[in-house]
């Protein structure tokens, strides 16, 4: 979850530090911190618990030397509390080396009892300490930053990046990477890392992305990259696709406004390129057929927002490719033995490509013969590379730590790989593929008609609710996952009480919720594609309804059977059965972006949350 900057260069290093901290702040994190080798060879360190505006304030009444190396990092307290003393970085080898982490080392208690034993003395709380003394021991016995690294991951378990500098060895930053994210950025005279791309995008869009267990050492020169047993590699280079105006608000209240309002070009840019004579062809696919026709089972693999694109999903897949699919919470998968083998394709979800209950879940269903695809947000993350196939959404830099656009993006991917599946095993027509894909390139006009028509309306009643303490969202079929996804969007943000429900279980016990005044947002689905289904809903609407319930209908454009049961009618756009997810959800966004407004919380940063979860 943390964030990680490192620079050598001929700019000054604090000014790269700390823009580049403010562009992970989206990460989450309690702490601040940087270190700096100024002209001189001194190492400056100043790290302050709180926002980063905290640390930006001291150094603007305490300012450090500046130099042209240095590191940065934002924490998420796991070892130890929010405090200055527990912030990053961490000093050793007699305060000459800084050292910042990303991650957990799970044998640190081992490690630190044995630095004890040897007479070091500890000033934080942190497992991250222990990794830098460590190192500190190592450079007193090889003067070599480089080598003294080997020796210490050989040594660490669990999750880490780790980013070092010497006072001895100005001009130089070595970082290596466990099941934590670590990108390189290449510029002309002066090199990058950074746990995102966002954190040097303002400077180069050119990257590197570096190999589970390698070392990386950067100088003004150039870039090495070795194994852990110090045995060159090559990076993978790719080209940042978006420029750091895209990671800014651009005058929107929040990011989460700014996001909620790009839903309809995430869409768009995820079709863009892969839609063809009423055929989707997905040129990161080229040459899997054979991998297509031969799969009987779809596992998805996600969590939280990712995991309900995936329930979306899973309707869509199973309809268009006959393939029986299955939805798993990735934290659960590898724990119960799950039954599979070369026939599987594992599909897993994240917008950041390093959510670590994804990545292991990813691991696992490799070794047991699987085949993986990844559907990804971000370039050179450690998922994709992980996988045997990828299709990135290309919904641009997410921000706000609860996701919008990357979720209606994902479930966009995740149609085009049905459709594409379709084709392949033959169990889509040309005339069902074409009417499919037309659907789907009406989705962006029809998710920006939302924005235009609904959002003012939305924003006024989620003021008026500002004081509501618990609300239940019902759906079937598609909408009951978009249920799932409103109810995760207000706990999110807004920190009251919300439960999504399948409508069809109101019988089965959520009824007994239901009292006079209790808001109940419902999915209703089109009367022109499920009319059965449509019959259903209404009539749950009448169930909750008779029994005082507050009901806001999101229902389709024309649709007069709701109007008399519902105390507000939220409308979107007439669209296929399987499309309206992509359209029904975005009410829900916008009011819980309201709703949390109201209450004067900060939509961008909820509390307890981050945006990159890289911890299992």
């Amino acid at each position: 979850m943390c964030g990680i900057v490192g620079y050598v260069g001929p700019r000054p290093s604090q000014d790269i530090l700390l823009g580049g901290l403010a562009r992970l702040e989206y990460r989450g994190y309690d702490s601040a911190g940087i270190a700096v080798i100024d002209g001189d060879g001194e190492l400056g360190l100043r790290k302050r618990a709180g926002k980063l505006q905290v640390l930006r304030d001291d150094l603007s009444h305490h300012p450090l030397a500046d130099g042209t190396t240095g590191i940065g990092h934002t924490r998420w307290a796991t070892h130890g509390g929010p405090t200055d003393a527990n912030a990053h970085p961490h000093l050793a080898d007699d305060d000459r080396l800084a050292v910042i982490h990303n991650g957990i080392i799970e044998n640190f208690a081992d490690l630190k009892r044995e630095l004890l034993e040897e007479g070091y003395a500890f000033r934080s709380e942190t497992d991250t300490e222990v990794a830098a003394v460590l190192l500190g021991r190592e450079y007193r016995r090889s003067n070599d930053l480089v080598a003294a690294f080997r020796a210490v991951v050989s040594r660490l378990e669990g999750a880490f990046t780790l980013l070092a500098m010497h006072r001895d060895e100005p001009g130089l930053v070595v970082g290596a990477r466990r099941n934590s994210p670590l990108v390189i950025g290449l510029g002309e005279g002066e090199n990058f890392l950074g746990s995102d791309v966002a954190a040097f995008v303002e400077y180069t869009r050119n990257a590197l992305a570096i190999g589970q267990d390698e070392i990386v050492a950067i100088t003004p020169q150039g870039v090495t990259v070795t194994d852990f047993e110090g045995i060159p590699v090559a990076a993978e280079p790719f080209e940042v696709v978006w420029d750091a105006s895209a990671a800014e608000k651009g005058g929107w209240s929040s990011f989460m406004a700014k996001e909620v309002s790009e839903e309809p070009d995430a869409v768009a840019n995820t079709l863009r390129g892969r839609l063809r004579d009423g055929e989707v062809v997905i040129p990161e696919l080229e040459g899997l057929d054979e991998l297509f026709a031969g799969i009987s089972r779809v596992i998805v693999v996600a969590c939280g927002t990712a995991a309900y694109a995936g329930l979306v999903g899973k309707y869509a897949l199973e309809q268009w490719t006959r393939v029986p699919v299955d939805v798993e919470l990735a934290h659960e998968f590898r724990y119960r033995d799950p039954v599979i083998g070369p026939d599987t394709l594992v599909v897993s979800i994240s917008q950041s490509g390093e959510t670590m209950d994804t990545l292991m879940a990813v691991k696992y269903a490799r070794e047991k013969g699987a085949r993986t695809l990844s559907i990804c947000n971000t370039q050179g993350a450690t998922i994709p590379r992980e996988s045997d196939a990828i299709v990135y959404t290309h919904a641009g830099p997410e921000v706000a730590v609860a996701s919008t656009k990357a979720f209606v993006a994902q479930i966009t991917a995740l149609y085009l790989l049905g459709l594409h599946m379709g084709r392949v095993r033959g169990a889509l027509t040309p005339a069902e593929s074409a009417r499919n894909v037309a659907e789907l390139e009406a989705v962006p006009d029809k998710i920006a008609w939302v924005l235009e028509k609904e959002q003012s309306h939305i924003e006024q009643f989620s003021h008026w609710m500002a004081d509501t303490q618990s609300v239940l969202f019902l759906g079937r079929h598609v909408g009951y996952p978009i249920a799932l996804e409103g109810a995760l969007k207000l706990k999110e943000i807004s920190y009251i009480h919300a439960e999504g429900f399948a409508a069809g279980e109101l019988k089965h016990g959520p009824i007994a919720l239901i009292e006079p005044g209790q808001p109940v947002f419902v999915i209703v689905p089109s009367p022109r594609e499920s009319g059965e289904l449509h019959k259903k809903v209404v009539s749950n609407i009448q169930e909750i309804r008779a029994r005082g319930a507050r009901v806001i209908a999101v229902a389709e454009e024309g649709d007069a059977a709701v109007l008399p049961f519902a105390d507000e009618v939220l409308r979107i756009p007439l669209a296929g059965a399987l499309f309206e997810p992509l359209l029904a959800v975005v009410p829900l966004h916008i009011f819980a972006m309201g709703l949390a407004t109201a209450k004067g919380l900060d939509v961008d940063q909820p509390r307890n949350l981050a945006k990159s979860v890289t911890v299992e």
